[in-house]
């Protein structure tokens, strides 16, 4: 597993983590049952401190993506693939709802609206 850490990123350091650990998970790189490096490990090889890496951790734990067992590390959870796709899908409805709420407020139309998605949905490959 790697995890690449822009220091001059907006985003905070365990974010990033936290991200990147996610996107493993959810793409099935990191299989159920997968052995997560140790806190302590992590924020060596990645040069952070460790309550950076706690908190990512914990950030993971909260959304069930991993468990942890006392004396043995983290883990990643059995994921229901479906379920998380179906959430993630209920969030970007809401984001879009809004988007669209806006673009009517300001007079844009569709068209523009989907020129807009379209560049940022290739700036994002």
């Amino acid at each position: 597993m790697q995890i690449l850490i822009a220091h001059n990123s907006k985003e905070p350091i365990y974010e990033q983590i936290f991200n990147q650990i996610k996107k493993s998970i959810l793409a099935n790189e990191l299989p159920s049952g997968y052995a997560l490096p140790s806190m302590r490990n992590m924020a060596k090889d990645l040069e952070v401190s460790v309550i950076t890496t706690k908190r990512a951790y914990e950030e993971l734990e909260k959304a069930g993506l991993i468990y942890s067992v006392v004396g043995k590390g983290s883990f990643v959870s059995e994921q229901n693939i479906e379920m998380i796709i179906e959430r993630k899908q209920k969030v970007i409805e809401e984001q879009l709802s809004q988007a669209i709420k806006n673009s009517k407020e300001i007079g844009l139309s569709l068209e523009e609206l989907k020129e807009i998605m379209t560049l940022l949905y290739e700036e994002m490959d």
